[in-house]
């Protein structure tokens, strides 16, 4: 069963699925709206900024890294980094996308709870994606049942990472959709950058889903070969 043919990867196959069609739907719309240059004229490194002055994160800096789709925001040196496609345009998916990470600071600032979290396990859940599969593969060779459980364990590690990362995201986009109803965008425009960050969106939903499902498949070996010692 270990060896030939293993039904629990069938498991996989919803995640994956979501998976690709998050990618798509992430590249298709980001493509779309990155068409669309906003009204209100300002770049997405502009109204990063305005968003950051504006809720008491002035000492928050914006730089420019190259890559598509490379935004994020680096909480340990206090800097939002935009991607070349989002930091000088003006359109209505580089708005939305600098908003967004402008929103993390925001969370950052606050001591938002899940952020807090999410930080705290990112050193174990590296550790632990690193390491489960191989410790639970060489309990399965070895018929161990202590390393297949330790490595369920540290699997479990990075699933908590993912599951936590979801009100991360989704907070940051709400509040991005709300700053930018506040006035800098007409309600027309708000609808697309709330189309271009629920796309995003469904990528960390993806996400949790593999790992999820990944989690179980482990539990079902290993279940499984108990049975079989």
């Amino acid at each position: 069963m270990f060896y030939y043919y293993d039904p629990t990867y069938l498991l996989l196959i919803p995640g994956l699925i979501l998976a690709l069609y998050a990618q798509f739907k992430v590249s298709s719309t980001f493509a779309r709206f990155k068409k669309e240059p906003s009204r209100s004229g300002l770049t997405g490194a502009q109204i990063a900024r305005q968003i950051l002055d504006t809720n008491g994160c002035g000492s928050v800096r914006i730089e420019r890294v190259p890559g598509s789709l490379t935004d994020h925001y680096d909480p340990e040196n206090g800097v939002l980094r935009l991607s070349e496609e989002v930091y000088g345009s003006r359109s209505i998916a580089a708005l939305g996308v600098a908003a967004h990470e402008a929103g993390h600071a925001i969370q950052d600032a606050t001591d938002y709870g899940p952020m807090r979290i999410r930080a705290t396990l990112v050193p174990v859940a590296n550790i632990g994606s690193s390491a489960a599969i191989p410790l639970f593969m060489l309990g399965l060779i070895f018929s161990w049942q202590p390393l297949l459980k330790i490595g369920i364990l540290c699997f479990s590690l990075a699933v908590l990472f993912y599951v936590v990362t979801l009100p991360v995201e989704f907070n940051a986009s709400g509040r991005a959709v709300a700053l930018l109803a506040s006035g800098y965008l007409p309600d027309d425009e708000v609808q697309g950058v709330k189309k271009v960050l629920s796309a995003a969106a469904l990528t960390y939903v993806a996400a949790a889903l593999q790992a999820i499902l990944q989690l179980l498949r482990l539990v079902l070996l290993a279940n499984s070969r108990n049975r079989d010692d």
